[in-house]
């Protein structure tokens, strides 16, 4: 089966304003979703498979920042400009 959002399955979705359609092309394209909007004034607004998409987009990677080590003849990490030993080191 397909993936939704993909060439072979694209998202479809139907909206009342053409503003409202180039919203949700521009979401779609930012994400490279392929989608269908269908402008229909006269119609309730569907777009169960755009939310469905953002429900089960991955999640960004996270990112860890290693500590910092501080040696002896370094600068303070606390900003007072004198040396790591000469300040907080014996703290």
């Amino acid at each position: 089966m397909a993936k939704l959002g993909t060439k072979k399955k694209p998202a479809v979705v139907r909206v009342q304003t053409e503003e409202r359609a180039l919203e949700i092309t521009r979401l779609c394209d930012e994400h490279g979703w392929i989608v269908i909007a269908g402008v229909e004034p006269d119609e309730p607004e569907n777009i169960d498979d755009v939310k469905r998409l953002l429900k089960h987009r991955p999640a960004a990677p996270k990112t860890y920042a290693a500590p910092m080590k501080t040696g002896p003849n370094d600068y303070c990490p606390c900003g007072s400009g004198l040396k790591y030993k000469n300040c907080c080191m014996g703290k």
